[in-house]
């Protein structure tokens, strides 16, 4: 497991170390790698395929898992190498990384929830299980406000109420004075 972009804390690392090393009985290894961004021209799947294939290379013995995070985007991408793609389709694959994990990226940067929902969401399929599916989607309701929306912003007279104040605010003082200097 690499955090290069120093988002999990040491507890987080140590548990999501140990459910990483739960695949390595299976014969898979298994890695978690955050990045803070991608240079230009490079883009996640890309990085993820070069990545499981070197990783595949290193560890002949062993399928190779790589889940890939990155925290600029809140973005993540899974790879599998060829001999993982029997059991873990690509559909799979990009809806976990898509739905599973995506989830709690954009819900406030939780890195370890989507880390843990798309490992358990893997070993489920791994040990011959049915696929959970991706998580429900919740819908957010939107919470009444008193601060106008644009439209109501666009069809307001404020900016005519304004020039009006400060036209009486200038006048009335300046007859004010006009009819006490006399």
């Amino acid at each position: 497991m690499l955090d290069t972009s120093d988002v999990l804390s040491r507890a987080a690392i140590a548990d999501l170390d140990r459910r990483l090393k739960q695949l390595s009985a299976d014969h898979i290894d298994a890695h978690l790698l955050t990045v803070g961004r991608l240079d230009y021209g490079l883009s996640l799947p890309e990085l993820t395929e070069q990545l499981v294939g070197r990783w595949s290379d290193a560890e002949p013995d062993d399928a190779t898992l790589l889940l890939l995070i990155e925290t600029q985007n809140n973005s993540a991408a899974i790879g599998a190498s060829p001999e993982l793609l029997e059991q873990l389709p690509p559909a799979l694959l990009e809806s976990t990384a898509a739905a599973t994990m995506g989830q709690p990226l954009r819900d406030g940067s939780r890195y370890r929830q989507a880390s843990i929902d798309a490992l358990q969401r893997l070993q489920v399929v791994l040990s011959g299980g049915e696929d959970p599916g991706p998580p429900v989607q919740q819908l957010i309701e939107i919470i009444e406000s008193n601060i106008p929306t644009a439209d109501e912003t666009a069809s307001s007279h404020a900016f005519t109420w304004v020039i009006v104040l400060l036209i009486v605010g200038t006048i009335v003082p300046m007859l004010t004075w006009w009819v006490f200097s006399r």
